[in-house]
Formats: C-alpha cells, structure tokens, sequence
C-alpha cells in the first residue's frame, strides 16, 4: 500500500482503478479583496493617491494607466500598466496560481490585473512592441474570454 486505502497499482480498496482527472485544466483563481481600497476609487479619489497608499493594488495602477492612455501618453500607459501587470502576477502567485489557467473577470478583485493586462496590450500596440501587445492579448483571452469581451479584445 501507498498511502491510506490505496494500494501500488493505483486501485482503491474495493480492487477499482482511481483516476484523477487529467482533462481538467488548472484551477481558476481570485485575488484577494481590498475593500480599502476599492472604497477610495469608488469616492472617485485619484487614482494616484490610491496607488500611493496601496502600491500592490493592481487597480490603482489599471486606472492610472487607463487615464494615461485616454490622453494619448502612451508611454506613461505602458509604465502604470506594467506596473499594475506584475503587481497583480505577484498576487496570483501568492494566490496558488502556476502561469496559466483561469482568472475570472467575475470576481472584482481580478479586474484591476485584468484591465491593466488590456492597457499594457494597447500601450505596447502604440509604442511599436507588437510581440508584446500580442502576447499580452493571448494572455488576456487566455486567462478570461470575458475580460477580453468586456475591454473590447
């Protein structure tokens, strides 16, 4: 025996194979809330302001990024963007994520990483990095068709 009712040649005690399921993709995953946070940009106070006091809020840096690229600052975007973009893989990590699988943008604390991974695609399209933007965009459809339906990718 292997371990507790299972015996070397992968069956169960009652003499049936166990199988795991192999077709099953990775898990999805969440990150976690921050309603301090959420609370400030919901007051609609800068986004800036929001970064500063809760640097590894991918949202803050999502909304900054966005405004950035609404102006037409491009490289600006890109830099709040990427920002946003590791802040967030950062959390994903932390929350059991591998580098793949679902990160639904049903759950609200997903969007800002979600958003911010739309914006560094947009910004790196306008700076002239199109292996980027397209890696980017695979990532995002990749991670939640929703999201990308959502953004407009």
């Amino acid at each position: 025996m292997r371990g507790a009712g299972r015996w070397d040649d992968g069956r169960g005690q009652d003499g049936r194979m166990e199988h795991e399921n192999l077709m099953a993709g990775p898990p999805a995953t969440y990150l976690p809330n921050n309603p301090d946070a959420d609370a400030m940009l919901a007051d609609r106070r800068d986004p800036a302001e929001v970064a500063a006091k809760f640097p590894a809020y991918p949202a803050a840096w999502a909304a900054l990024a966005e405004r950035a690229f609404g102006k037409g600052e491009v490289v600006q975007a890109y830099a709040y963007a990427r920002t946003g973009y590791h802040r967030g893989l950062d959390q994903l990590r932390r929350a059991g994520w591998r580098g793949q699988g679902p990160i639904p943008w049903e759950h609200g604390p997903n969007r800002g990483f979600l958003r911010a991974l739309h914006v560094l695609s947009q910004s790196a399209a306008a700076i002239g990095e199109d292996d980027e933007a397209e890696r980017c965009r695979d990532f995002l459809r990749d991670s939640s068709a929703e999201a990308a339906a959502q953004l407009g990718d």
